[in-house]
């Protein structure tokens, strides 16, 4: 397992591609050869797009407020993108404006992981807004792709608790101290380990994003689509 810079080149096992087009290396076998992507402090020179193989499954974790949905409705075009967020606004929508979200939450987590269920059913790529509090999402949606063949790559933001609650104040929807503190915890581990080079169980890839590498990203793309990219 590799931890690399932008700049390096992902190897030269047979069907590696650069690193620096984002598609994650395979060895000799075909397999997803692990590695770490670090595009932190890169002063402007981070990538305008990630790619991958068509089929995978990208998994964009982060602190609440530090730009998940915003990167995912502004980076993914084609493949299917599964935000929780989406699903809480429809039910929020149809119900009573008083009625308290505590008491329908229960549905709308039912409502987005079938909906996840269903994008994974259809082969198509698929990138998952997390919240990184719940591994056993990321263990079902590694499981899913090796059943598949495909693999499952992470997409995490670092940003400072900071830049996380003013994130929140600006889209004017904040989670309790208890539940930033968890989501800390959480996200906390998972910058400490791929920081260092390790991935999470089941995943083939991860890329480390700060504020500025994110907001300079503009595609998430997979397969042949990497072809019309400028």
């Amino acid at each position: 397992m590799t931890l690399q810079r932008y700049a390096t080149t992902a190897g030269v096992a047979h069907g590696a591609m650069p690193a620096q087009t984002g598609a994650p290396a395979r060895d000799a076998s075909g397999a997803h050869a692990p590695v770490v992507r670090d595009l932190r402090e890169r002063s402007g020179r981070s990538p305008r797009g990630l790619y991958f193989a068509a089929g995978d499954v990208v998994v964009v974790s982060g602190l609440p407020g530090s730009g998940k949905s915003t990167l995912i409705r502004r980076a993914v075009t084609t493949a299917h993108a599964i935000d929780s967020q989406d699903t809480r606004d429809r039910w929020a929508r149809s119900m009573p404006r008083l009625l308290p979200y505590a008491l329908y939450r229960p549905l709308v987590r039912a409502a987005h992981y079938w909906g996840l269920r269903r994008a994974l059913r259809s082969g198509e790529s698929v990138v998952v807004h997390d919240c990184g509090t719940q591994a056993w999402v990321r263990a079902w949606l590694a499981r899913d792709a090796r059943r598949r063949g495909r693999a499952l790559h992470l997409v995490l933001l670092d940003v400072t608790p900071q830049a996380a609650r003013e994130g929140q104040r600006e889209r004017g929807r904040g989670v309790s101290g208890y539940a930033f503190a968890r989501h800390r915890r959480a996200v906390g581990r998972l910058l400490r380990a791929t920081g260092t080079g390790l991935l999470p169980p089941g995943c083939a890839s991860a890329v480390l994003l700060d504020r500025e590498a994110a907001g300079r990203l503009g595609r998430i793309a997979f397969g042949d689509e990497r072809l019309g990219a400028g």
